[in-house]
């Protein structure tokens, strides 16, 4: 079993930043936001680790009466967010600020949805994250976490570099590997989520690289 390898939590320089928003994520982002539509997101929503802010902005040009929150503690991701925000029709119900996720400035119940692309790879302990993104959920709210699944050995990570990342340049096609390399299987999930006392929820693979803890918090919406 290839053993997971941790990568920095932060990518503020904005080489990194660059790099990351430059790879061409549309097909993925489409994918999430359309999951959360099946899922019912709605109402007030949390995205953790917006980095580029490109998820916050497809969902609400696609959810008229969506007001959106993201957070990131890159400061060189979220002034890609800014831009991008400023310039599209429906920037002016999307937020951005700093905020670390494992320590959100929200009160219990703040969102009736809350969601995260790709970032539990990024966080060393990801219980303190998990335990954040329950407590400022609504009963009954949404919550959607996906993240690249890491694999199970490294030819399986040499296949997946060489089929997804083969038209990056190095630094991109070094920064998916490591993620791969740094993600958590679907068991491992499955058991962090059940020590963080998230009930209703399960773990669904999505693809050949990508997995999702998805779910809605018992109670009355």
């Amino acid at each position: 079993m290839l053993e997971r390898v941790l990568e920095p939590e932060v990518m503020d320089s904005p080489e990194e930043a660059e790099g990351y928003d430059a790879m061409d994520h549309r097909e993925p982002n489409e994918a999430f936001v359309n999951r959360l539509l099946e899922l019912g997101a709605r109402g007030r929503m949390l995205d953790l680790g917006t980095g580029p802010g490109d998820i916050p902005l497809l969902l609400a040009g696609r959810m008229a009466e969506a007001e959106i929150t993201g957070v990131d503690l890159a400061r060189s991701m979220l002034a890609l967010a800014e831009r991008k925000r400023a310039a599209h029709p429906a920037g002016g119900r999307v937020r951005f600020q700093v905020a670390d996720a494992k320590e959100l400035p929200f009160e219990d119940g703040a969102f009736d949805t809350v969601f995260s692309n790709t970032i539990l790879h990024h966080i060393p302990d990801p219980r303190p994250f998990l335990r954040e993104a329950w407590r400022v959920l609504k009963p009954g709210g949404v919550l959607l976490i996906r993240d690249l699944m890491r694999p199970s050995d490294r030819a399986t990570l040499d296949r997946l570099v060489a089929l997804h990342a083969s038209d990056c340049d190095p630094l991109q096609r070094d920064l998916f590997r490591a993620s791969l390399h740094a993600a958590f299987r679907p068991g491992e999930v499955e058991a962090l989520a059940a020590e963080c006392g998230l009930a209703g929820v399960e773990v669904v693979v999505d693809s050949d690289r990508h997995l999702s803890l998805q779910g809605r918090r018992p109670g009355a919406a």
